[in-house]
């Protein structure tokens, strides 16, 4: 991983019956339902953070391409206190197309699943679930 390319973040597994330290490590994580997308800096505290949530989550690094195609499709606004509009900080994605990998949601990436690091194959997941 190299420290200047963002990092997306996604919830595959929902957070129903997820140890409390986890839940809370999800939370600061912005990411509370499933298939939430968020983009995040690339810092050592953000890695401790996602490898504590990595057996609910999927990870890696997201091109320029598809982080451009994420915010003309996905981004959300909310009015701020003082009346301007602000883009949402996550983005909703729909499930798959095709369905996630050939073990489905409870094994690793490395071992055919969905869950884990996957470096820029995340690319491609996000634009099944665009």
């Amino acid at each position: 991983m190299t420290q200047h390319t963002p990092l997306a973040a996604i919830l595959i597994r929902g957070p129903v019956h997820v140890d409390p330290e986890v839940l809370d490590t999800l939370h600061h994580l912005r990411l509370r339902n499933k298939h939430i997308c968020v983009v995040l800096a690339n810092s050592p505290t953000v890695n401790g953070m996602l490898k504590r949530c990595r057996d609910y989550i999927t990870w890696g690094e997201i091109s320029p391409e598809t982080l451009q195609e994420l915010k003309t499709k996905r981004t959300k606004t909310t009015i701020s206190a003082n009346g301007t509009p602000q883009p949402k900080p996550y983005f909703r994605l729909h499930p798959p197309r095709g369905g996630f990998e050939r073990k489905g949601i409870k094994a690793p990436f490395t071992l055919g699943g969905s869950f884990g690091y996957r470096g820029q194959a995340i690319n491609t997941l996000i634009k099944k679930m665009l």
